[in-house]
């Protein structure tokens, strides 16, 4: 009896030493994830569980620590240090000044619902594969997207038959400083106006422009919706950031170990896809129970607009090449 005992309580020491080894054991890589969202923010959330889910999947041998809201630099310092290896994760808007053929993910027209978004963000897709190919001429590898939800156009006072490209709306509109954002608004009818995004509440509330564009369905609720009178759900772009991680990092790391983190990121692009849908929804609500006018259409419905925004797309070839917009009208010209 007293053996037996003995052997128990010599299991029981190995056990809790080899398993306390096992828990206290460091990683064989800590990752740097940079983030540019607030803590609170979806995207951020979103970060924490793919942190969790690497170290969880990997038992362990990769940690991901999140550093969200620029605590490690704005997004194009960011990419410059993932290009230098000094920063091994990213959910970041991609900068264009390294290569101005990336401002292909910002173009209008492209996608008009979220069943087409799940298809054109996929790891598969086109469009992955190309940025994708202009990340790792620099040192950089896409993982995946974060889609934050549909863009639309929030005014203070009716447009004009805002599925006519062809009738001008009789509403000036704040547009970022971009042409891919401005060409689209005024092939939809807008007159625009570019306003540093700081000073667009003030703007509209002053009457010095009469709405906004470029801005997805939470962000114009909580930003304007103290200002806006009439919200036109055109889904005519899309609010996306990027999952990429450094190639030097992607190259620590072993086969096994990055197939399991290229399918976190696969999963995390379709979740934030169904989680913006569910977004929209909910400030489209909030708007309505706030008093504005929220119009929302089909996706046939919206076919016109999506190919009027589609027409300015050979006055991005200056910067994009004609080859590249060439093969971006075959593989995703609204039909």
């Amino acid at each position: 009896m007293f053996l037996k005992k003995r052997i128990v309580c010599v299991t029981l020491i190995s056990m809790l030493f080899f398993g306390a080894n096992t828990v206290l054991a460091e990683p064989e890589l800590t990752l740097k994830f940079a983030g540019q969202n607030a803590t609170d923010h979806p995207a951020t959330e979103m970060m924490n569980k793919i942190a969790e889910q690497i170290k969880d999947r990997t038992d362990g041998r990769i940690e991901v620590r999140v550093f969200p809201a620029n605590q490690l630099g704005d997004y194009s310092l960011v990419y410059e240090e993932q290009i230098r290896g000094t920063i091994d994760m990213s959910c970041i808007s991609v900068p264009s000044q390294f290569d101005p053929r990336m401002e292909l993910i910002y173009i209008n027209g492209y996608v008009s619902d979220y069943e087409d978004a799940k298809k054109v963000f996929a790891q598969d897709g086109w469009l992955f594969g190309k940025m994708n190919e202009f990340n790792e001429r620099l040192g950089v590898k896409l993982l995946g997207f974060y889609v934050e939800g549909m863009i639309g156009t929030g005014t203070t006072k009716a447009a004009n038959e805002p599925l006519n490209p062809d009738l001008e709306k009789g509403v000036l509109v704040r547009v970022p400083d971009m042409d891919v954002y401005n060409l689209a608004a005024q092939a939809m009818g807008y007159n625009t106006q570019t306003v540093p995004y700081a000073d667009v509440y003030q703007a509209i509330q002053t009457g010095v422009v009469d709405g906004v564009n470029g801005y997805p369905v939470a962000a114009a609720y909580t930003a304007l919706g103290d200002v806006l009178k009439h919200w036109y759900m055109t889904n005519y772009s899309i609010e996306v950031l990027n999952y990429m991680i450094s190639g030097q990092t992607w190259n620590k790391i072993k086969p096994e170990d990055q197939a399991v983190i290229q399918e976190i990121l696969a999963d995390a692009t379709t979740s934030s896809i169904d989680n913006a849908k569910n977004v929209d929804n909910h400030y489209m609500d909030l708007m309505r129970e706030k008093g504005i006018e929220v119009h929302t259409y089909t996706k046939e419905e919206l076919q016109p607009i999506m190919k009027a925004s589609a027409s300015t797309w050979p006055k991005l070839e200056r910067n994009m090449t004609k080859e590249l917009m060439d093969e971006f009208r075959e593989e995703l010209a609204p039909k």
